[in-house]
């Protein structure tokens, strides 16, 4: 599953910038790329940083190996020169970011990655890639898990999206405030746990549902999870208890309407005895149907297609822009803010930038600060970027359950405003404090 090289996880023209960069003298200019966003998609209140260890994982395989190098020169999209220089490529600039699970905003710079131009320009799409994705997918996850409150949420979206996809959806998910997912390549890869049982099909193999029941439970234990709505959900239930006893896990329901289904399977539980036995619903859920399923008397829910898809936005519309370069390639140049300056709202702030949240009196979020130049007083140890890659090591890896609580804790500390599901603004305004660029 691991993929030896990440190096043509780019784009064409990455390359060949190189190129032409080796051949104008400029590609050893000492540069500063930020990754940010212009936007929060529509109605989000925050965004949540996710895929920072994938992207340190992507960082450290991006070699072009033989294999790669040939089919390069096969296809003629690099010169000799390029080529010689790329068959030596290993990233030994710095890397800073927010930490993986953080919030942010409009404006927030996400990622910053120094070094010479060439080295950081061959990065930008294999890092766009993972944070886009990963970020999108731990922000709705983010809202589900607020609509859900203490009730777990089972990532189960493997067979919606492409099979390398489901694995970081997983993850980022894991992130956001999932508790399991029913993939196996996720939990082998990330460690996160797993969680299965039977579907629709394992009950009309059978040529009853008690057989079925049956079957599984004396496979599973009378702890597992039978899938109730099959045929009959009433009978089912009944079925279910005769078969499992009153021990049962939980039934799982997939279809019909769960707030009145769930209802009456709750008080048909309970008069069968079966009281601690859970009820897990499934069935095409988004934030905004677990929500209205707060009442009912659900233990847990299963995501899938709402979930890998981002709940309607599967990108995070993030970018990696060139905001500060030396005028030469010596190292002790100093930077020179650089920005692209458009119509359209595509333009951007030029400098190297740092990033702190100012809290107040309650110690709730009230802004995000991001500017260039000296970090005021005030804010110095509320900074937001940690160094993640030195000297082209990776100086920041950490266990995933360490993201996860982070998001929890960077969620807390936002308005209460944060995890309302109505359309708003971002929850906390940016603001811009220009200064030198510094060094």
């Amino acid at each position: 599953m691991d993929v030896p090289s990440t190096a043509l996880f780019t784009d064409q023209y990455e390359l060949t910038m190189v190129q032409a960069a080796l051949k104008a003298g400029t590609a050893g200019r000492r540069s500063v790329f930020e990754v940010f966003t212009r936007r929060l998609p529509d109605g989000r209140r925050y965004g949540v940083v996710a895929g920072t260890g994938r992207v340190l994982d992507a960082v450290e395989n991006f070699r072009f190996d033989a294999g790669v190098l040939d089919f390069l020169r096969r296809r003629g999209i690099v010169d000799r020169q390029t080529l010689d220089w790329l068959a030596g490529y290993r990233f030994s600039g710095d890397i800073w970011g927010y930490p993986e699970g953080e919030v942010y905003f409009p404006g927030s710079p996400i990622m910053r990655v120094e070094g010479s131009f060439a080295e950081c320009v061959l990065l930008e799409t294999v890092i766009l890639s993972i944070l886009n994705h990963d970020s999108a997918i731990a922000a709705a996850a983010s809202r589900m898990a607020s609509a859900a409150g203490d009730r777990p949420l089972i990532e189960m979206g493997a067979r919606r999206t492409h099979e390398l996809s489901a694995v970081a959806a997983a993850r980022a998910a894991y992130v956001g405030g999932f508790t399991s997912t029913s993939d196996l390549a996720a939990g082998f890869r990330y460690n996160i746990p797993t969680v299965g049982t039977s579907a629709h099909a394992f009950t009309l193999l059978h040529d009853s549902e008690r057989d079925a029941f049956r079957a599984q439970v004396e496979s599973l234990g009378g702890g597992t999870t039978l899938l109730v709505d099959t045929y009959d959900v009433t009978e089912a239930v009944r079925t279910a208890v005769e078969v499992a006893g009153t021990g049962l896990g939980a039934v799982r329901i997939d279809s019909g309407d769960l707030l009145l289904v769930a209802h009456r399977v709750r008080q048909q539980l309970d008069e069968l005895g079966a009281r601690d036995t859970k009820i897990i619903v499934t069935s095409d859920l988004d934030e905004y149907a677990i929500a209205s399923l707060a009442a009912a008397p659900v233990d847990a829910y299963g995501v899938g297609t709402q979930l890998v898809t981002g709940s309607g936005h599967p990108t995070a519309s993030m970018v990696y822009k060139l905001v500060a370069r030396a005028e030469t390639d010596d190292p002790r140049d100093p930077l020179v803010p650089v920005a692209k300056k458009s119509s359209g709202g595509k333009t951007s702030l030029g400098g190297r930038k740092w990033a702190a949240r100012r809290l107040d009196e309650y110690g709730v979020a009230e802004a995000e600060v991001v500017g260039t130049g000296p970090v005021p007083g005030e804010l110095a140890d509320r900074q937001l970027l940690v160094e993640l890659v030195k000297g082209g090591a990776v100086v920041a890896r950490e266990p995933l359950d360490a993201a996860r609580e982070r998001h929890t804790a960077a969620r807390a500390n936002l308005p209460l405003s944060a995890t309302q599901l109505s359309r708003g603004e971002p929850v906390i305004p940016t603001e811009y404090v220009q200064g030198r660029s510094g060094s």
